[in-house]
């Protein structure tokens, strides 16, 4: 792992978590982006080197819209920017990291991603990511 990529925010309503966030950080957000296949909003704040990333639920059975409704607003995972990610999910499994997606797929912001279960990392969301590179 190379560094934190992101910490994600779960949030009910992004455009005024992008405004408190904006206060917040004295700037705002640089992009708001649709992720389909996970369900959900999200918008992204550059902080000096780190970025944090406000995730809204676009539909009620989402990830997103579950950890709302058991937890509330907060902290729903750390990311961490990885190299290979392929090879990194076979390391991870091998350690006995249980990993949600055995095959990355397309994430927010131009990554690949993976998950760990927080059942095998002391109940942290663990969130693997790859820059995907135009060929």
């Amino acid at each position: 792992m190379n560094k934190i990529e992101h910490i994600g925010i779960a949030v009910k309503n992004l455009e005024e978590s992008n405004t408190l966030f904006g206060k917040l950080f004295g700037k705002p957000h640089y992009k708001v982006e649709t992720v389909e296949s996970e369900g959900v909003n999200t918008s992204f704040f550059k902080v000096g080197d780190n970025k944090i990333e406000l995730l809204e639920a676009t539909k009620d059975d989402s990830p997103i819209a579950k950890f709302i409704e058991r937890k509330g607003e907060g902290i729903h995972h750390i990311a961490f920017d990885v190299t290979d990610i392929e090879a990194e999910i076979l390391r991870l499994k091998g350690e006995g990291f249980i990993v949600l997606n055995d095959k990355p797929k397309r994430g927010a912001d131009n990554k690949l991603v993976a998950f760990l279960h927080p059942k095998s990392s002391n109940g942290v969301l663990i969130e693997l990511c790859q820059e995907i590179k135009d060929r």
